[in-house]
């Protein structure tokens, strides 16, 4: 069997994502024969079936399952290759930073300051993304090192953890919760988070919910539409009865709110920030920017409900 060329990979990607040649084609800005006939040479090459093929429906075989499943990551590591060879040809070497604008604990300045007073600092670029977008940076070769706030999917990532703190409920200053001290997940039953999804997992919301009935009664929809991600819009629609969210307890002290109340949920896992790099990372640079985060936090006293950073795994 000769080897297989990406250009197979990415047209059968293609197909079996679509589970159909038309548009798969479509995708690929080429036309349904040609696209077919390469299929057919590939299940040829590997010598297995890897699409079950009707008049009405294309399906994926347990062969073509797991060829898509390896396609899928080598096509990922191709492209971040490719990225990174770019990156690291420029005549002006750059340290590219992921992260979330209100996902820095409210260290990134210090993070900064710290990160120039190392001999390999270079000129720091910031990729900003929204949730969950920076560990997939990491790996596609956009990004060098990521602020990255828990759970994210570690696969093909190190990382160490530089605070962990309580994750708040978000809620309107007159809400009937909001005077409680603390809450556990189920208070939130029937709340929508501003993704639209229950604010506690598994659950269907009921169509209206108190609040959600004051919203409507203002002449607004009972949930953001479409989800929204910018804080100050998340605000509002608290604000407004519309949503409920939880965030780490630093983003909370960095917004300070009298139309908002920040109450504590203790059975919600805590909210933990991390750097993350790629694993085979070999780069001086991302090593100083692990170190200076690290120390960065070390440098500022803890609040009482964070734990102590652990001890630093240099890339």
């Amino acid at each position: 069997m000769s080897d297989l060329e990406v250009r197979q990979l990415r047209y059968f990607v293609a197909v079996a994502e679509e589970l159909h040649f038309g548009r798969a084609a479509a995708r690929l800005g080429m036309a349904q024969p040609p696209l077919s006939r390469a299929i057919r040479e590939l299940e040829r090459q590997l010598g297995v079936k890897l699409l079950e093929r009707t008049t009405r429906s294309v399906l994926l075989t347990p062969a073509g399952e797991a060829l898509l499943r390896d396609a899928r990551a080598v096509l990922e590591s191709v492209g971040a290759a490719g990225r990174r060879a770019r990156h690291a040809g420029q005549p002006k070497p750059r340290l590219r930073l992921a992260l979330k604008a209100d996902a820095d604990g409210g260290m990134l300045s210090a993070i900064l300051a710290m990160y120039q007073q190392e001999d390999a600092a270079l000129p720091v670029e910031l990729v900003w993304g929204g949730r969950d977008e920076q560990s997939q940076a990491l790996r596609d070769g956009r990004a060098d090192v990521a602020l990255l706030l828990s759970p994210f999917d570690e696969r093909g990532l190190d990382a160490e953890p530089l605070r962990t703190e309580p994750r708040l409920a978000v809620l309107a200053a007159d809400d009937p919760l909001a005077a409680r001290t603390s809450l556990v997940l189920a208070d939130l039953s029937g709340r929508l988070l501003p993704d639209g999804s229950p604010a506690v997992p598994g659950e269907t919301p009921p169509a209206f919910t108190e609040r959600q009935v004051r919203a409507e009664e203002r002449g607004l929809v009972a949930e953001p539409r479409p989800p929204v991600s910018d804080l100050t819009q998340v605000f509002r629609l608290v604000e407004l009865g519309c949503v409920v969210c939880l965030l780490p307890a630093w983003v909370t002290r960095a917004y300070p709110r009298a139309e908002l109340a920040y109450i504590p949920v203790v059975d919600v896992p805590p909210a933990v920030l991390s750097v993350g790099w790629p694993r085979d990372a070999r780069s001086p640079a991302t090593a100083a920017f692990v170190r200076a985060a690290q120390a960065a936090f070390e440098s500022v006293a803890a609040p009482p409900s964070a734990e102590p950073a652990p001890t630093l795994r240099h890339p």
